[in-house]
């Protein structure tokens, strides 16, 4: 737990770095109309930063509309000022480069009204883009095969969803289209993997989701793991409460036999160990007494540590948590921190799927990646 605090003071002491550089940038940029307003203009510029903050502690004491407000102005911010940061960081190094090779004769000086100009009207259309992109998710089809022979089962039609984040941003109108587009796939079997919930749990409840998930109606059920975001929500057990009342099979460190034809295994989210202390089980311990002949679906929404589900007989692990990044270049850097941050890979028999996601964490916001929901055939084949 303390780990998980040391993170956030981290991560609030570079926004506030970061914000205040791009402030400085701007007032820069705009110094002749901001000068005589200098005190209301950084006044102005700090209720901007914190919007989000205090939208997530005002979430329970403050009316539900203005903070809603709060939150999506504070998400919208976040999503701004990353690229803000972004572009004067190279703005700068383009500035550095240019007094080193041609010294006396500079083409970047100090940030004019143009240059300020420029760069709002650049974010404000990658925002505009971005928000577009977040709310056309597509259909990403895998055909895939599990060498495995299942007797009256030549294969399955599966439909996958990572990291729905329902609340705020995601709502109901979302969640609503998102089911029509399940249903209209027809699958024999829907896997929900992880972040299905964005953390507001009492948001969840007060706006009937459950109501929606509902409707999901395949032959074989609705199954589902925890997320990191659901355990964020600091009221877990409610989650999980809540989602097993919408019909859905919440897998936390078990497996279930489907229809005596084949497994699903459910890992839960290694969150748990930092906000209730309580541990997620070996994967070796949770598939103890599985009959390793017929076929082995693994859900487990952070793909971590992808070599105990090889080494354990998995056929095919979903995963999610990933988003690809969210936002351009930070795809880059999730594809450092997992052997596959979305895609598709092989390894033998192995087989891992991971899905950037339907929904967003914080700004409602996709760039250099598309929301999605994975339609998925799955043949079983022996021979293969």
């Amino acid at each position: 737990m303390n780990s998980f605090f040391r993170i956030i003071g981290v991560f609030l002491l570079i926004y506030a770095v970061g914000n205040y550089y791009i402030g400085l940038r701007f007032l820069q940029a705009f110094r002749n109309i901001i000068e005589p307003y200098t005190l209301i203009y950084w006044c102005g510029f700090i209720l901007l930063a914190i919007t989000k903050l205090v939208g997530r502690i005002g979430r329970n004491k403050i009316p539900g509309f203005f903070n809603d407000m709060l939150i999506i102005v504070g998400d919208y911010w976040l999503a701004a000022s990353y690229y803000f940061f972004l572009l004067w960081i190279i703005i700068d190094f383009l500035g550095i480069l240019n007094k080193l090779l041609l010294p006396g004769n500079e083409i970047i000086k100090e940030p004019s009204i143009g240059l300020g100009f420029s760069v709002i009207c650049f974010v404000a259309l990658l925002l505009i883009y971005g928000t577009w992109n977040a709310c056309n998710p597509r259909i990403r089809h895998y055909n895939l095969i599990i060498p495995k022979t299942v007797v009256g089962l030549p294969k399955i039609h599966a439909v996958m969803v990572s990291d729905i984040h329902l609340g705020v941003i995601v709502d109901n109108s979302r969640l609503a289209a998102m089911v029509h587009k399940i249903n209209e796939l027809n699958p024999d079997i829907v896997f929900l993997v992880g972040d299905t919930i964005d953390e507001d749990v009492q948001r969840f409840i007060k706006e009937k989701m459950s109501e929606g998930l509902k409707k999901l109606n395949p032959q074989y059920g609705v199954f589902a793991v925890m997320g990191n975001h659901e355990y964020l929500g600091s009221d877990s057990q409610l989650a999980i409460e809540h989602l097993q009342q919408s019909g859905i099979n919440v897998l936390r460190d078990e497996y279930r036999l489907v229809n005596n034809q084949f497994y699903i295994v459910g890992r839960d989210d290694p969150t748990a160990v930092k906000i209730t202390g309580q541990k997620r089980l070996e994967l070796s311990a949770i598939m103890k007494g599985i009959d390793t002949n017929l076929p082995i679906i693994l859900l487990d929404h952070q793909p971590f540590k992808l070599t105990a589900g090889q080494l354990n007989g998995v056929d095919l692990q979903l995963s999610g948590h990933t988003h690809h990044g969210q936002f351009f270049p930070n795809n880059y850097i999730t594809q450092r921190m997992f052997e596959v941050d979305w895609g598709y890979l092989r390894k033998d028999n192995y087989q891992v799927i991971v899905s950037c996601g339907y929904g967003t964490w914080g700004p409602p916001i996709r760039i250099g990646n598309c929301p999605e929901i994975i339609d998925l055939i799955i043949s079983f084949d022996k021979q293969s």
